[in-house]
């Protein structure tokens, strides 16, 4: 019979490391992680624009809710129904929502919108107060302000606040301009172009929103 081959270990001895195969120096590592930070600094507000632009809708409908709530409760009050209001009514409407954050309570109260600004009292913030609306005086209307928003809410939060506000005005680039107003005669329908065109670039724009 011939000879039985022989069978090969299953155990490899470790091979060793050719002469030209080295380890990555500090410097190396310090430059790749450079480059790294620098790619996600740079891709900072681009996430954060998204993110705040897929949350309009919602800061939206709780404020539609909310101005819903207002004019509901305001019926048969009389001429001036909104002559009281303040932020504090807005803080306690709010207080729950899991999309806006409320801080304090009372006209004090600071009330963050989340779609731009630094979140706090005059930076970031949602105000109430009484307005004149048409031929009525103050206290026919109310306005609800928003502060420091970012234009990637721009126009879309005009555009879902305009089904339920009778003036609304946007300032950015430059002073404030009316893009709606159903109470003037003739009546001005909402311009989504308008609102679009005067909204300035970052946390720089305000909202005025007016409801009889």
């Amino acid at each position: 019979m011939p000879p039985m081959p022989a069978r090969r270990s299953p155990f490899r001895a470790p091979s060793r490391p050719c002469a030209g195969q080295r380890g990555y120096s500090l410097v190396e590592v310090s430059i790749v992680t450079a480059i790294v930070l620098l790619i996600a600094i740079a891709g900072i507000p681009a996430i954060n624009g998204y993110v705040i632009e897929n949350k309009v809708p919602r800061v939206g409908e709780e404020l539609q809710r909310f101005v819903a709530r207002m004019k509901a409760n305001a019926q048969g009050a009389g001429t001036a129904p909104y002559r009281d209001v303040d932020t504090g009514i807005l803080a306690n409407a709010l207080r729950s929502s899991s999309i806006v954050a409320v801080d304090g309570s009372g006209a004090s109260a600071v009330v963050a919108h989340g779609l731009g600004g630094a979140g706090t009292a005059g930076s970031g913030a949602m105000a109430l107060s009484p307005a004149a609306v048409g031929d009525g005086g103050p206290g026919s209307g109310f306005a609800l302000t928003l502060q420091d928003v970012n234009d990637a809410a721009c126009p879309a939060l005009a555009s879902v606040m305009q089904r339920v506000s009778d003036v609304i005005s946007v300032a950015g680039r430059g002073g404030a301009v009316t893009v709606k107003d159903a109470l003037a005669e003739p009546p001005v329908p909402y311009d989504p172009i308008l609102a679009d065109a005067q909204c300035a670039e970052g946390d720089r724009n305000t909202f005025v929103f007016t409801v009889r």
